[in-house]
């Protein structure tokens, strides 16, 4: 795998401090066998076992586009922790960035 768990917890870590009620979003872009493997379904799954809200969805070149946000940056640690051990021998690659919250999503979903 090309994006170790800890450089994820390091680039999760890399954000502005944030007081306990700000919203820490992240957008990440999941490449290599990331399609037709479950990714979507174990990533709901996963999210709803955590305070966080968001959405993953297939794109058309074959990676996997997730949005996930949280109160507590803490969460997404977590959630990315147990996301790269749970796909640790499908993702060849992840791309993060972190961008503006949006207070408006409420739950996590799959979306199409």
């Amino acid at each position: 795998m090309h994006f170790t768990t800890k450089a994820l917890v390091m680039c999760a870590d890399s954000h502005q401090p944030s007081s306990s009620s700000a919203l820490v979003c992240l957008h990440a872009i999941f490449q290599g066998r990331v399609q037709g493997v479950g990714f979507r379904y174990r990533t709901s799954k996963l999210a709803k076992q955590h305070p966080i809200t968001g959405f993953v969805k297939n794109l058309s070149d074959g990676t996997v586009e997730l949005i996930v946000q949280a109160s507590n940056k803490t969460e997404l640690d977590h959630f990315f922790d147990e996301m790269m051990l749970m796909f640790a021998t499908n993702v060849t690659d992840v791309s993060i960035q972190e961008i503006a919250p949006d207070p408006a999503i409420r739950d996590f979903r799959i979306a199409q």
